[in-house]
């Protein structure tokens, strides 16, 4: 069975050029199909201030107004996706940029919560895998943006990390998934301080103990429920790890990043 490689990035690697066009080096070098999902970076919240809108925060977590939504479009949809597929094509790698809105791709609904409008936030409903398995047939590398639609008209913000997790499960109910999920750190940390302390293998069984612990705490929480559904789901493996050790972890290096397994 063919390996598929979904590998999803953020904003630390977005908005840093050289470790961005480093990471794009070593995906365009990846023999396996493809398939990038990005985040947005710090480039949204200053193109807001430029404009003089606001940021609404309601219970310290950010809303997407209309405003706030124009301006992700553009920014995450148009201008770093389009980034993002130039350099890759530079680098003699065939990549299309798309949202969930192009050719149906990701379908959502609009968040629902008891207290709190979230406005034009997204919850995924639908993945459609066979447009991204015809790609990946014709040698083209999918570069998606975190936006989604709901069929009615409306763009959706929508969670980069989520986004690569449901792509990942998806396609893995017919093809062998790997799952890399880059962030700012090395791996999973035993010591949040130390780099150096990197847990190389973590087992599905072994995360409960992790978060009591408090290895698995704040941030890491959420990233790891979505690895935690990838697994249960149907992926084979995930790695976590930095973007500019993807390279030596795909090339057989288990010095870096923590790799997750049922």
């Amino acid at each position: 069975m063919e390996t598929i490689l979904v590998i999803k990035i953020g904003g630390n690697v977005i908005d840093d050029e050289e470790a961005l066009s480093g990471f794009l080096i070593d995906f365009s070098k990846i023999k396996e199909q493809k398939i990038l999902v990005h985040g947005g970076g710090k480039i949204a919240t200053e193109l807001s201030k430029k404009l003089n809108i606001e940021p609404v925060i309601i219970d310290g977590r950010r809303i997407t107004d209309q405003a706030a939504l124009d301006i992700v479009t553009m920014v995450y949809g148009g201008l770093i996706n389009r980034k993002i597929v130039a350099q890759l094509q530079s680098l003699h790698c065939n990549a299309i940029g798309l949202t969930g809105a192009d050719a149906n791709l990701i379908s959502a609904h609009k968040r629902i919560h008891p207290q709190i409008d979230f406005g034009f936030v997204g919850d995924i409903d639908k993945i459609n895998g066979e447009l991204l398995l015809d790609l990946l047939d014709k040698n083209i590398s999918p570069v998606i943006a975190p936006l989604t639609h709901d069929k009615n008209g409306n763009i959706l913000n929508t969670n980069a990390d989520t986004i690569a997790a449901e792509i990942a499960i998806e396609l893995s109910k017919t093809k062998k998934i790997i799952f890399i999920y880059c962030f700012e750190k090395a791996g999973l940390l035993a010591d949040i301080e130390n780099e150096e302390t990197v847990i190389n293998a973590v087992k599905l069984e072994e995360i409960e103990q992790l978060k009591e612990k408090q290895i698995i705490t704040g941030g890491m929480v959420p990233k790891v429920e979505n690895i935690t559904n990838a697994l249960k789901k149907g992926v084979e493996k995930v790695i976590l790890c930095n973007a500019k050790n993807v390279s030596s972890i795909l090339a057989g290096n288990t010095n870096f990043g923590t790799i997750f397994t049922t």
